[in-house]
Parts: structure tokens; C-alpha cells; sequence
């Protein structure tokens, strides 16, 4: 488990999905972008929650090492979505023309 900080929040979080958190959040950071993420946690009194983290550029998140014996929350469902989008900024789709298709050959282009 990872203790995550968020904001003034502190939460226990997954391993695989404290990493995906951060990961995810540096990929939005870099690209200008922004996303919301609900995960399960515990909060610091050790209750089952559900948090949304709102991720965007300057948005402190820290993770470090727990030694906590409570069992990881379930967060396939997100780690997955974290990781569509992560493959989505590292390549995006390619552009497609709108309407206009490309002329045939190079003189039929107005260039002028």
C-alpha cells in the first residue's frame, strides 16, 4: 500500500495504483491537460472511501511506503482508465482531414 498525499488529504492507495496516479498525473502535467480520477481508499482514520482526484498541471501528489496491513482497494477499473490514457498522450491518434480530401499531385495544390 502507498500513503498518498493529495492537497491536505491523506489516503491509502494501492501500490500499482499510486504509481498509475502519478504517472498519469506527470503525462496530464506535461501535456497541458486535465482529467478526473475516482479511487477506492482508505482515509486516514482508516475508513473505506471513494476519491476524486482532479489532476492538473501544478497539482502537488505524493506517494510514499506504507506498512499497513489493511488488504489494497479494488482499482482495476481506474488503473485501466489511467492507462488508456497514458497510451493516449504518449501517441495520440493521428490527424484526419476534415472534409477536403488531398489532391492527387503536387500542381493541383493552390499554394499561391
Amino acid at each position: 500500500m502507498k500513503h498518498v498525499t493529495f492537497a491536505d488529504k491523506d489516503l491509502l492507495i494501492g501500490d500499482e495504483a499510486a504509481m498509475v496516479l502519478l504517472e498519469y498525473a506527470a503525462a496530464l502535467s506535461r501535456s497541458g491537460q486535465a482529467d478526473t480520477v475516482t479511487l477506492q481508499a482508505y482515509s486516514g482514520d482508516g475508513d473505506e472511501v471513494e476519491a476524486s482526484f482532479l489532476l492538473t498541471q501544478g497539482t502537488p501528489i505524493m506517494a510514499e511506503t506504507s506498512h499497513n496491513k489493511l488488504p489494497e482497494p479494488d482499482n482495476a477499473g481506474a488503473i485501466e482508465y489511467m492507462q488508456r490514457g497514458l497510451m493516449r498522450l504518449s501517441s495520440p491518434s493521428p490527424v484526419m482531414p476534415e472534409h477536403d480530401a488531398m489532391p492527387d499531385n503536387y500542381e493541383d495544390l493552390e499554394l499561391s
